[in-house]
């Protein structure tokens, strides 16, 4: 057993009595105040904001304890830069989210009027993974609070410093019947995902999403679920490849690899793979002066996903692929768990690194006639959480838009979709469904209830006209109506 595994027995956990006992407990509390104002909502928020601000230091120390070593920059960028973003353009929107919205009425209806009303949905569940355990538990969390909602957060059994630190921040700030954060293994998870939540979000990797999914199943419970998936890079003829490699770096070497929405494989020219390869290798050496072994470059999680890695390369090159590590892996790389970038080249459809989900710094490149054919290639895999075009033509920007399908997308860089707070942010077929962040985050933990309102002065209102017994005047004015 590894360190790492040791380590993840201390995280917090809860036994499924707890879990039952807190979720009524916070049910309870919403039927006592089903709808919190604005101000106790922005208070709400500016208390999370503050509470990441406050203790930058504590979450880099829990990160780089969890992961053995993790980049403190990418840290204070990821998790608490992203998020108190993503809360702060929360509260400063808050009161137009909250406010009804009016709709349209039909001739028929008037003098009635429509309008659309936000209604908190109760009590919410949230699942955080373990790539970015911090930012995707407290992010969809701004927005279940800023619904009015209350929540229980299920943190990754594979984070312990950071669920331990987390669960005590919140426990400082809110009151468990707002706000409690849960440990625990599968065992918990399981438990924790059919429990009758109004609503219930989960990120984490396909595999697990469709047990969530099934285990929601039985109460009926409204899912968001962010998956995962091979997110392509298209790189078209007429992009500097020299400028396509260095931003595809940055993406595949952000958590050395270990995020949802990085790149997953390249679709380059035909004939310019080599030219790819030599760019990469110059911006690593470049970017990383001491290698993978730097301060700059993340640990994978734990032993388990490190020996994956290796073996996803292995087995390409047995199928006859090209290996180019960026630099060689060493004893000591192996003991910190840092995994060089490697690059594969034209490795065969069927092989497991073009099957399976990568999530770390190994990086298939595929030579394509053009980028036709790389959307063919696209299209024949699942619908992908997150695509990404390097091209300047407008035509081909708008022609791979419209023949495509990805959760978000960025063109002429990679991942900074996830990162623009007034976007939505999700997947769509098997990288997941639904959205949070912003606007539409407000609204996935929220009841839009229509509310009509018959305005009609003393006891008539036009619709009395279609009240039976149905005469002449009343078939007149159905079939004006089109019936």
């Amino acid at each position: 057993m590894s360190m790492h595994d040791t380590a993840a027995q201390d995280a917090p956990s809860a036994d499924s009595a707890e879990l039952d006992a807190v979720l009524r407990q916070q049910r309870n509390a919403y039927e006592r105040a089903r709808s919190p104002s604005l101000i106790q909502r922005r208070k709400a928020l500016r208390t999370l904001s503050r509470l990441l601000q406050d203790n930058r230091d504590a979450i880099v120390a829990a990160l780089h304890s969890d992961f053995g070593h993790r980049s403190s920059d990418e840290t204070r960028i990821a998790e608490i830069g992203a998020t108190v973003a993503n809360i702060e353009f929360a509260r400063r929107h808050l009161a137009a989210w909250m406010r009804p919205r009016r709709r349209s009425t039909s001739m028929w209806f008037l003098p009635g009027a429509n309008r659309v009303q936000a209604q908190p949905l109760g009590v919410v569940g949230i699942m955080a993974p373990w790539n970015y355990p911090i930012n995707l538990a407290v992010s969809p969390l701004a927005s279940a609070l800023a619904a009015g909602n209350r929540a229980m957060i299920k943190m990754s059994e594979y984070t312990p410093a950071s669920s331990q630190l987390l669960k005590q921040l919140l426990a400082q700030a809110f009151d468990q019947d707002q706000v409690a954060v849960f440990g625990g293994g599968p065992a918990e998870s399981e438990h924790f995902s059919a429990l009758p939540f109004d609503h219930l979000l989960f990120t984490g990797s396909t595999a697990v999403g469709r047990k969530v999914m099934a285990a929601a199943a039985a109460n009926l419970t409204p899912l968001t679920l962010e998956l995962g998936g091979k997110s392509p890079v298209i790189v078209a003829s007429d992009y500097p490849m020299e400028e396509a490699a260095s931003r595809v770096l940055w993406g595949k070497t952000t958590n050395a690899g270990q995020t949802c929405v990085a790149p997953d494989y390249v679709l380059v020219p035909q004939g310019r793979a080599r030219d790819f390869v030599i760019w990469m290798s110059r911006h690593y050496r470049q970017r990383f002066p001491d290698g993978a072994q730097g301060q700059d470059y993340s640990s994978i999680i734990d032993q388990r996903n490190y020996q994956r890695l290796g073996q996803l390369v292995e087995t390409a090159q047995s199928g006859g692929a090209e290996v180019v590590p960026l630099e060689p892996h060493t004893e000591a790389l192996a003991a910190a768990r840092k995994f060089p970038l490697t690059l594969i080249l034209n490795p065969a459809d069927d092989s497991r690194v073009m099957r399976e989900e990568i999530f770390g710094p190994v990086l298939p490149v595929l030579e394509v006639p053009d980028v036709d054919h790389a959307v063919q290639r696209i299209n024949a895999g699942e619908r992908p959480l997150a695509l990404y075009l390097f091209s300047h033509s407008e035509k081909i920007q708008q022609a791979v838009m419209k023949n495509t399908h990805a959760g978000g997308v960025t063109i002429n860089d990679v991942m900074l979709q996830y990162l623009q707070v007034a976007q939505p942010f999700g997947g769509v077929g098997a990288s997941g469904f639904g959205r949070y962040h912003g606007r539409e985050g407000f609204e996935t933990f929220s009841h839009m209830k229509a509310v009509f309102v018959q305005r009609g002065f003393g006891r008539f209102t036009g619709l009395k006209l279609l009240y039976p017994p149905y005469g002449p005047l009343s078939r007149r004015l159905i079939s004006l109506m089109g019936g």
